[in-house]
């Protein structure tokens, strides 16, 4: 889904003070969808480079709830981290749950798990694709923030592919490392072997 400029609308910026330092809040929306997004940021980043991203997609329960089936709320936290001790660069918090298929279809694909499958697998017997999230509005928060280049906290190379694409800048990538544990090693597993993701 592409999102036209005058279609994408930034609110106010504001303080967010948290453990790891004051930053700056901007939620975003477009017209073609219901989705508000924010940006969580440090730091005067326009014409800089190299500038710390990362583009994080919302998991209510690893993010709020420090759930241990997943590495997103420790890769959320390591981010805020490392722009805090840079004292620069940006998170951008994106509405798409559960890769795309909403909370109340992530619980369902949890249950199928309880029951045996893996991440993907589940969502496939739930009738959905291994991946429904875009990162198209990624280009407009680059525009938005003003940055020269950027150097993307992640660890996944189509989320890489897609956002050097998609905004036309330099990007360089910086992996995001976390302690596996009982509950999340298959699924970590499958991110490697699976989805190429560089752990």
């Amino acid at each position: 889904m592409l999102f036209h400029k005058e279609k994408v609308q930034f609110s106010n910026t504001a303080k967010l003070p948290t453990k790891y330092g004051v930053f700056n809040i901007v939620s975003l929306k477009s017209e073609q969808d219901s989705k508000e997004h924010l940006i969580v940021s440090m730091g005067d980043l326009r014409a800089k480079d190299d500038v710390l991203m990362r583009v994080h997609s919302e998991c209510l329960t690893g993010d709020v709830f420090t759930s241990l089936k997943c590495d997103c709320g420790e890769q959320l936290e390591a981010s805020l981290k490392l722009i805090s001790e840079k004292k620069e660069g940006a998170v951008i918090y994106l509405k798409q749950e559960g890769r795309g298929i909403g909370l109340f279809n992530k619980v369902n694909a949890y249950a199928l798990q309880d029951e045996g499958q893996d991440t993907i697998a589940a969502n496939h017997s739930l009738g959905f694709d291994t991946d429904l999230r875009t990162f198209d509005i990624v280009a407009h928060v680059i525009d938005f923030l003003g940055v020269a280049s950027i150097k993307l906290l992640t660890n996944n190379p189509e989320k890489i592919n897609t956002i050097s694409k998609s905004t036309g800048i330099s990007t360089s990538v910086q992996p995001l490392r976390t302690e596996p544990n009982k509950y999340n090693i298959d699924y970590l597993t499958v991110k490697k072997e699976e989805l190429n993701h560089a752990l």
